[in-house]
């Protein structure tokens, strides 16, 4: 297993204590006490279950994978939406403001994507609900979604799409490359978030610069020449309208780097859909594409005869899969140091006495 070069953040102390409020619905009976109750009333039940509430369907494969691993004889977990009477989803569904802070607890926890707010450090009133309470487990990276284009695992994503192992881009490298060039416009994006304003440089617009734009495979690093023009573009007006503001940013990125932001790992703080969306899927597309079409041609090549043409090919069509799909199956992030401190959390959650 791959090791992280910085330290869990809940390693290094300073815990916040904040209040937790669930749906209406559930909040006079499914709360952590409730359920710990109704284990010491049942002996016969050998496993205690540790309800995780998560924001979304598309959440509940990504905890399930992480809480898995730590069911045993004793416990088990069960990944849930934290609304039995409504569609309802989203962080605010899980946590929302209110003075009981009685529900969660050792058989009762919420599982959630940071967003900002773990790079917020209690700016917000929200990071301020999430950092530090050791029974809300949050992502670290942005979303779900950043695990899933971890640079790493990106390869293997276009062999389960085309059935093709030949590499055509250096995913690791070109994800290096990027982060480079969206690392100072980035701190610029945090601190005016940190500073409660979303409108002088909101996370759209740090988004539209950052985005690619005619990925090209015999010049792939073209449009990262593209972008950096772009962002320069950006961070030229940003130091004329804030000169105050430079040095402040700068020291930033010196305080935000024991969270695990560096120039070389910014696409895993970004906004996770744009990440997929306007970055990764922007690469894999035309990856896949030309390795289904490598494969289509070696299979012409080889066939003896028309028959067995059309018996592989559509064999080779019928085995193929979506790279959309495949890269939200994508479970290939697990040697990433966020997904260690999570791991960590989930470990110190289970050694508290229920």
């Amino acid at each position: 297993m791959a090791c992280h070069p910085f330290p869990s953040p809940r390693e290094r102390g300073g815990v916040r204590l904040f209040f937790i409020f669930m749906p209406h619905s559930l909040r006079h009976n499914l709360t952590s006490a409730y359920l710990d109750a109704a284990r010491r009333l049942s002996p016969r039940q050998k496993r205690r279950r540790i309800v995780a509430y998560v924001e979304s369907y598309d959440d509940v494969a990504f905890w399930r994978t992480l809480l898995s691993e730590f069911e045993t004889d004793e416990c088990y977990f069960q990944v849930m939406l934290p609304s039995q009477d409504s569609l309802s989803k989203g962080k605010k569904t899980v946590l929302l403001n209110t003075l009981n802070a009685d529900e969660l607890g050792s058989s009762l926890i919420a599982c959630v994507d940071s967003d900002y707010d773990f790079l917020m450090q209690g700016a917000t009133a929200q990071s301020r609900r999430i950092n530090g309470n050791p029974f809300v487990l949050q992502t670290y990276a942005y979303a779900i979604e950043n695990y899933l284009c971890y640079a790493e695992s990106l390869h293997e994503v276009c062999v389960q799409s085309t059935l093709n192992d030949r590499q055509l881009l250096n995913f690791p490298e070109f994800m290096l490359r990027y982060s480079h060039v969206a690392y100072p416009l980035f701190l610029w994006n945090i601190w005016f978030y940190r500073h409660h304003d979303n409108t002088t440089f909101p996370m759209y617009e740090f988004n539209r610069c950052t985005c690619l734009q005619d990925v090209s495979l015999t010049h792939p690093y073209r449009c990262l020449e593209d972008m950096s023009r772009r962002v320069d573009a950006k961070l030229a007006e940003l130091h004329a309208r804030f000169p105050q503001d430079v040095e402040q940013v700068t020291a930033l990125g010196e305080e935000l780097e024991p969270l695990g932001l560096t120039p070389d790992t910014t696409y895993l703080y970004i906004q996770g859909h744009h990440l997929m969306d306007g970055v990764v899927m922007k690469l894999l597309n035309p990856v896949c594409t030309q390795l289904r079409r490598e494969r289509e041609k070696e299979i012409r090549r080889l066939a003896v005869h028309d028959e067995q043409l059309r018996n592989e090919l559509t064999g080779y069509e019928n085995s193929l899969a979506a790279v959309q799909l495949m890269l939200r199956k994508n479970d290939g992030y697990k040697g990433l140091f966020l997904y260690q401190w999570m791991r960590e959390d989930v470990r110190r959650l289970l050694a508290m006495k229920g």
